[in-house]
This record gives structure tokens, sequence and C-alpha cells, in this order.
């Protein structure tokens, strides 16, 4: 869309105290390049976050309809970076509160680092580490030293091994008072292997042992760093105001005054004067009557008329059916994360199959795509046939799979098969392809039902054989359908969906 959605620029300031926010119209030329260097599909709205590294963004979301539960689930999750800085005691204490139980325990890694080129090095290390073992009761998280002496020193004591040089520490709140038990890593982070190795070993004593933290100290609040240039900038803008003032109404001629003053006095008029006609206003004012009979049938009349051309234009398109690719970008969204109650339709095809099927397939589920519960999606065989194949092998009752020994194992053909993906309750229904030899039809003819509606749609096409034979390996795939709404159909169930690589 060329112009931002509402619901975008509202999430926008909810979230302005956590995220910038920017947006694409891919209409426009020059965004191309954008588009394929992260993957984007240009016909569905895609929402991608950024955090430490701008070249791949850090989680991705792609849905038709993107709704504001699934924009705030989404945003939620995704508030703050890898390794936060800490600049304040609101960002302390919302990146690490306070335990609530035994078994709600949060730890925060702290880094306590300097600025400077001296130490990118350690903070990179650092970042690397927690980027792969990010946890659900574990926070990464950095401080400047120079910006906090006062957390710094409660901490390591003006050691002199910790001097300019960087330290992790790991911490656990206690109240809102600033206790805390802690752990100091013995030597100073430097961001080797060995100080990796050191740090996991830690971590996972953690989570057997609670009493490794057994240092205890209270933490003064953090400064805001951000507070005082706001503060020195709201109070200069206010003195300069007030001098301003000043000089006009004392040290200014009266003649430059007067045309503020008359514009003043001119609103006081307005107001009292507005006050008083409403107040001596004649009770019985035409204004205040009841519309007459005639006026009030003509009004709901209009009425009718606008709700009328309201619903008209809501009304969809016809012969139109919606199918999109299922790729590693929109997995997530149109798979693993979808609604309860929700299934994706997804055809089998390969870079040979993809015209005649996809209007094949389109043909079968037409009647169908007034349920808003379906979803209907293609996969190509050439990118993703390891899975599909390991889905296969929960159903090898209905589809069986050779094994890896068999000449014949790359040259199976599923294309024209069909699976029906509940992401919700993790499993499938599966529709393998129709044979052309069951179809009773006499070779080379093109009478039937399906091939006089592509001629409808897309004009005359060649008939041949070949393209039969394919469009026919859908052949009763409406049935199949019908028995998937009625829910007749043999479900496999699969521990997890698999990773589309």
């Amino acid at each position: 869309m060329p112009v931002v959605p509402l619901l975008y620029k509202l999430t926008a300031f909810a979230y302005r105290d956590y995220l910038s926010f920017g947006y694409v119209y891919v209409g426009l030329q020059g965004t191309e390049e954008l588009s394929s260097q992260y993957n984007i599909n240009v016909y569905t709205p895609t929402m991608m976050i950024f955090k430490e590294h701008i070249d791949r963004p850090a989680d991705v979301v792609q849905a038709r309809d993107m709704k504001k539960q699934l924009i705030d689930d989404f945003l939620s999750q995704n508030k703050f970076l890898m390794v936060a800085r800490l600049t304040n005691q609101k960002l302390f204490q919302e990146l690490c509160p306070v335990k609530k139980s035994h078994r709600q325990r949060k730890h925060c890694a702290v880094l306590l680092t300097g600025e400077g080129d001296k130490f990118a090095e350690a903070y990179e290390a650092f970042l690397t580490f927690a980027a792969a073992n990010t946890k659900d009761t574990l926070k990464f998280v950095h401080i400047y030293r120079d910006r906090q002496p006062e957390f710094a020193d409660a901490l390591l004591m003006d050691e002199e091994k910790y001097r300019g040089k960087s330290a992790v520490v790991i911490l656990e709140r206690h109240n809102n008072a600033g206790k805390i038990t802690y752990k100091i890593l013995e030597e100073a982070w430097q961001g080797s292997k060995e100080d990796n190795f050191i740090l996991l070993d830690l971590l996972d004593q953690l989570r057997t042992d609670p009493g490794l933290l057994s240092s205890e100290t209270v933490l003064a609040d953090l400064n805001d760093e951000l507070a005082p240039m706001f503060l020195i900038r709201w109070l200069y803008s206010t003195l300069d105001y007030i001098s301003d003032c000043w000089d006009s109404l004392f040290h200014s001629n009266w003649r430059e005054m007067m045309p503020l003053l008359s514009l003043l006095f001119s609103a006081l008029f307005i107001l009292f004067g507005t006050v008083i006609v409403q107040a001596f206003s004649d009770s019985s004012d035409p204004r205040d009557s009841p519309p007459s009979e005639k006026e009030e049938t003509a009004a709901k009349t209009e009425k009718n008329d606008t709700s009328f051309s309201k619903e008209s234009n809501r009304i969809p398109k016809k012969g139109f059916v919606e199918v999109t690719e299922l790729t590693d970008i929109n997995y997530n969204s149109n798979l693993v994360r979808l609604r309860p109650g929700h299934m994706n339709v997804v055809l089998i095809l390969s870079n040979s199959t993809k015209t005649i099927l996809l209007q094949k397939f389109a043909l079968e589920v037409y009647t169908f795509t007034g349920s808003s519960s379906l979803h209907f999606s293609f996969l190509s065989l050439d990118k993703h046939r390891e899975w599909l194949e390991y889905l296969l092998e929960f159903a090898q009752d209905a589809a069986p799979i050779p094994n890896q020994y068999d000449k014949h194992f790359l040259e199976r053909d599923y294309t024209g098969y069909v699976l029906a993906l509940n992401g919700h309750k993790k499993y499938f229904c599966l529709f393998k392809p129709h044979r052309s030899g069951d179809e009773g039809g006499t070779p080379g003819s093109c009478e039937d039902y399906d091939s006089s509606l592509h001629a409808e749609a897309r004009g005359k096409s060649s008939c041949s054989p070949g393209s039969r034979s394919i469009k026919n390996k859908l052949h009763k795939l409406s049935f199949w359908m019908e028995r998937l709404l009625e829910g007749s159909l043999q479900r496999f169930y699969i521990p997890s969906w698999p990773a589309l690589d």
C-alpha cells in the first residue's frame, strides 16, 4: 500500500519507547534490491525486526491479514536488543525483574565494559555468546562503567585486575530495594574460547545450584543517562520563553503590542458573547423542534442507500483464488503460528508442472474459498523435497517412502500431492494424485468440465495428453476437500514441524 496503514501508525506510537519504525512501499522504483536482499514476498505484508546486525533481520512475520494481536505479540517478544545497555533503573527492573518465587528465578549476565574500540572485541564476543545461549530465564545486558560508577564499584570492589578491562557478573534481584546476590567471573572478560567455556559452565551449574551466587550486596538506583540532557534542554527553553515574554511586556513599544492585545480582547468578547446569547436564547427555537415525519423518512432512506453501497463494495471478486508459495519467510506465520481452527492446504508441484497444476488446483478448491479458516499455498518440490519426505514418513501406510538405497529414491514423483496442515494441533491429512488410468475417458479427448473452465478463464490452450495427465492428478480433489471439512479423513500426527530450509 502506498499509504502507511493506521494500525501500523498506532503500533509505532505505542512502542515508541522501545523501537524505531520504518515503512517501505514496494511499488516504488528502487525497492527491488531491498526485496531481493531480504527475500520478501511483495504481495504479502511483511514485518522485520533488526537488532544489533542490520544485514539480516532478527525476526520476521508475514501474513495476509496483519491483525493487531499478531503485531503486538511479535513486537512484545522483540522489544529489546540481544544485549541491551542499561541506561536507567526502569530498564534494569524490566530486563532483570525481581524473582516472585523459587520456580520463577530470573538471572542476568551483565558485561561491565567501557566505550571505544579498546572494548569492542570483548563486547562482540559477549554478543555472540548471548545469541547462542538466550533463554527465558536468562537475560544478557551490558553497562558502561564510566557512566554508572556506583553500580560498577558495588560489584567489582575496585579490584586491580579489572581496571581498564571488561568483567562479567551474573546476578539475581531479590527485592525492589536493591538487594541482589551475584558472582563475578574470576578473570577479566576478553572473549576468548576459555572465557566462553568458563561462563557456559557457570550457567550450567546455576541451573541446579542456585546457591552458586554466594556474594550479596545492595545496589543504588542507576543514573538516568538520558534524563539530564532532556531536563536541561527543557529548562533552557522555559527560561527563554519567560525572558521573551518579560521583554515584550515591559521593554517593547506599546504600538507593537496592540495587535496582540486586540486579538486577546476579541477572543474574550466572542467567548462571553456566545455564553450570554445561549443563556437568553428562546427555548422555542425551531432548531430544537423534532424533525417532521417526511424528513425522518428521507433520512432513513438515505442511510439505507449508503449502507447498501458500502456492503456492495465489500463483495469479493469472482473467479479468484489466492494461492501463495510456502517459503522460509512465511513458514512460521502460515503454518507454525497458524491460529487454532485454521488449516493450510498445500499443493506439491515442480517448476515444469507449476502452471498446469495451479490452474487445476484453483478450479478444484474455488468453492471452498468462502471459509476464512482455510488458507491455500503451494510448495516447490525442487526446493523442499527433504521437508516433504520427512513429513510423509509419518504417513507410510498411505504413502510409503522408499529407503535411501533404492535406485529410484530421487526419481519419485510427488507432484500433485496435497497436504492439509493443521499448525496448532500438529497433524496433516494427505491427498494422493489420481491415476490417469482411472479417469475412464478416451485418450486425447478434452471434453471434461475443467477444460471448459480453463477455456473461459485463460483462453484456448493446447490439450496434449501430457498436460491432461498432469491435470488428472487432482481429479476428485473437491470430494477430498468435502471430507476434510467433514473431519472424516485420516490424520497423521507429528511431534513438531521441521524447519523449512
